[in-house]
């Protein structure tokens, strides 16, 4: 048997930094899935209420990637009081050709996090308007951080504000981002003056209960939904799919299941039935679906396999150019 290739955390952050790369490899996974005959089956998904903890498995084939990853992703969201990450896991990665395990990607989650944001990047890139300078984004937690950082990538962001259930999270994350992006970034009291400042706003959070309701926006204004990706969370009112000119889900079906779409729906808001438009296909056709400067954007992220194949192949790549891993064989 070949050998297996492991790769901790410190080997990924060397490989794989949150940069225009990780963002061009997750654009590529998401005009994939719209535009090959990728194979991605529906998310394995199992809430441990108790702990206030859930585990998600995500895997998918994309043809021409030699390769494909499983990913097992927890996340409970009461660590950080235990002085522990929300987000842990790891993927393994298998030979498409043969099913052998080729690598074990010890990331304790720290994939998951880039790609996460570099799909908010793409987001952001194909909805928000061009011009687009200030920032908000609820949430205060290691994502929070992370989208903001993405959002510099492909908008010249001059001021951001971060709201977050805790005050002083809130003003910690504050703090760490205007140091390393070397912006103006200031916590705020609430989420009206988040939505009633921001060009671009990207909610990070675990919420049950919608944080954002159709009052709130304001023309011109581009929101990336990506906390919602379990049947039992939401972080925007259903009249807020209801009100927005443009809505791009990034799976359709699987938005429906678990995105901010699916509380919409069952509110009675917006049908089912409608062609919503996947943002790969966007980026497939290479048209922005930005009508006017005054258009109210929507993108509800939920995170899919194919981002995660499309990362743990590139992260291996990066990793094995580097010499980095460690060589295990099972036979021996």
């Amino acid at each position: 048997m070949p050998d297996i290739r492991l790769f901790t955390e410190k080997d990924l952050r060397r490989a794989v930094p949150l940069d225009l790369a990780a963002v061009e490899c997750v654009e590529a996974a998401f005009r994939a899935l719209a535009t090959a005959a990728v194979i991605m089956p529906p998310i394995l998904s199992m809430r441990i209420a108790e702990y206030n903890g859930e585990v998600d498995v995500k895997t998918a084939y994309v043809p021409g990637v030699d390769s494909f990853a499983v990913k097992m992703s927890p996340g409970f969201f009461d660590n950080p009081k235990r002085g522990l990450p929300s987000v842990n896991g790891l993927m393994v990665v298998f030979s498409a050709a043969t099913g052998l395990v080729e690598a074990v990607l010890l990331d304790n989650g720290y994939l998951t996090d880039v790609r996460s944001a570099a799909a908010g990047a793409v987001a952001a890139k194909w909805l928000a308007r061009p011009d687009a300078k200030r920032a908000g984004i609820i949430g205060s937690g290691t994502q929070a951080r992370l989208q903001l950082k993405a959002l510099t990538l492909v908008r010249d962001i001059e001021r951001a504000l971060v709201w977050g259930r805790d005050p002083a999270s809130a003003r910690a994350c504050a703090a760490d981002c205007a140091e390393d992006l070397g912006l103006e970034v200031t916590a705020v009291d609430s989420i009206a003056e988040v939505m009633g400042a921001s060009d671009i706003v990207v909610t990070t959070t675990p919420s049950a209960q919608p944080l954002i309701d159709a009052s709130q926006l304001r023309p011109g204004q581009h929101i990336t939904a990506m906390g919602s990706d379990a049947e039992y969370k939401t972080e925007l009112a259903p009249d807020v799919i209801a009100t927005v000119d443009q809505y791009v889900c990034d799976h359709h079906a699987q938005c429906l299941k678990q995105g901010e779409l699916r509380a919409a729906v069952a509110a009675g808001a917006v049908s089912p039935d409608l062609d919503y438009v996947e943002i790969g296909t966007l980026i497939a056709r290479q048209r922005s679906a930005r009508g006017s400067s005054t258009a109210i954007t929507l993108c509800d992220l939920t995170g899919t396999g194919v981002q995660d194949t499309a990362i743990a192949a590139f992260a291996t790549a990066r990793a094995l150019e580097a010499g980095s891993g460690t060589p295990f064989n099972s036979d021996r």
